[in-house]
Formats: structure tokens, C-alpha cells, sequence
């Protein structure tokens, strides 16, 4: 992810799992260009959550950049260290989350009994109430595989995040919040969604304990290939 440092694979645009560059706990003296596209996003109410499913961001972690590896383990080659693999270099069987961003606890990482997920660090039914639901199949897609988007955690701490936005979870390792609500307002950004007037200011109060916080970038396109379509 452009603007986080720490990243194995700096292509991608993605937030990694070590990559914080400030604390929610400190003191004055926040801002940087997060907190200026915080300030800059659109604020409407929540819409209903009527016709949401997952399908409808098509089958999960299609292969949307073409590289012959599904999207989940793009993002475990990329955030696991010790990485061991089942199948040349794409199918991930072993890995270690050395410090997970949600807790920061070490995490082992094993193929068919994984206590990682992939988490969508802007769910995608948040995001289907803040303008997904208006969009085409090929946006919604590319959304859902979009490494800027993604990120390896640990699944029992990523389980009580369901949905939520800024205003009603964030990461209890509080030394990741800045980087993770960085990453929840270039995912906004990109994507032109919306946020809801509690969010935007529980985005605001982290960001402005956030000395410098850089604004994250990359990924990939906003619209998947043409062979993508989704129910």
C-alpha cells in the first residue's frame, strides 16, 4: 500500500500486517493527508441493508489481477512470513502472522485449520449501504478482491468486527488504528462511498492523534475484468 511502510509486496496497495505510523493513544500534533481525505468524504445516513449478499460481489477471492493465484492467497503470500506452499508458489499451506494487526498476537497460519482470515477492511455490507448497492457487478467485484482492501488476521478478533464501521469497532491493538482507519478512508476514497456522520467523526478523532499518517494508495483498478460478472 503506497504511503504505509512495511509492506512485502508494495505493488499491491495493500495495508499489511506491520505498518502502523502513529497511535490513537498519543497526544496533539495529528493530521497528514489521511486525515485531510477523512475531512474530504462524502456524509449521508446508512441505507438499508435490503438486497445485500455476498454473491452479489461475485464468488469469493476471484483472481481479478490475472496472475493465476486466487485473491486469498495473494494476500497470504504477501502479509505471512515463513511461507510454505502446496502447490508451486500460489496455494499457501503454512505461514506465520508474526504480529496481527487486530491484536498483536502471533498467529500460525495452517492451510484446511486456519486461525487467520482475510479481512475486508471496509465490509462489504458496509460498503452496500454506502453506495455499492448502486453499482455495477465488474465495481463490486474488483472491491471485494482489491488488496487495498484486504488484509491477514487473526479470525477471533476479526469475527467481532462483523460489519462494523469506524463509529462502532475498531482494532484493539490500538497501535494500529491510525494505519487501519488510513486504510478504511483511501478504501472510501477510491471507491466514492460514502460515510455516515458518526463514522466520519470517529474517523476524524483517530486520525487527528495520527502524526503524518499517510494515505494509503494502489491496489487495483476500480472495475474488474470483463469476464467478471456477479448475481
Amino acid at each position: 500500500m503506497g504511503g504505509l511502510a512495511g509492506c512485502k509486496d508494495m505493488t499491491t496497495g495493500a495495508p499489511g500486517p506491520e505498518q502502523s505510523t502513529g497511535s490513537d493513544a498519543g497526544g496533539g500534533g495529528g493530521g497528514g493527508a489521511a486525515l485531510t481525505a477523512a475531512k474530504a468524504l462524502t456524509v449521508k445516513g446508512r441505507a438499508p441493508k435490503t438486497g445485500y449478499d455476498r454473491d452479489r460481489f461475485g464468488s469469493a477471492w476471484a483472481d481479478t489481477d490475472t496472475n493465476s493465484c486466487d485473491t486469498r492467497d495473494d494476500i497470504l503470500k504477501r502479509d505471512l512470513e515463513d511461507v510454505k506452499f502446496s502447490d508451486g508458489d500460489c496455494k499457501v499451506s503454512y505461514g506465520v502472522l508474526e504480529k496481527d494487526p487486530y491484536s498483536g498476537k502471533h498467529v500460525v497460519y495452517r492451510r484446511g485449520r486456519s486461525l487467520v482470515d482475510i479481512d475486508h477492511v471496509v465490509p462489504l455490507s458496509d460498503a452496500w449501504q454506502k453506495g455499492a448497492k448502486y453499482w455495477d457487478s465488474r465495481k463490486r467485484i474488483a472491491l471485494a478482491n482489491d488488496p487495498l482492501n484486504l488484509i491477514a488476521v487473526d479470525s477471533s478478533t476479526n469475527r467481532s468486527k462483523g460489519d462494523g464501521d469506524a463509529a462502532t469497532w475498531l482494532p484493539p491493538n490500538k497501535s494500529y488504528r491510525c494505519t487501519y482507519v488510513a486504510a478504511q478512508v483511501a478504501v472510501k476514497k477510491k471507491y466514492e462511498l460514502w460515510v455516515t456522520a458518526a463514522e466520519k467523526s470517529a474517523m476524524e478523532k483517530v486520525l487527528s492523534t495520527c502524526s503524518g499518517q499517510k494515505l494509503p494508495s494502489g491496489g487495483n483498478p476500480t472495475e474488474a475484468p470483463a469476464r467478471f460478472t456477479s448475481g
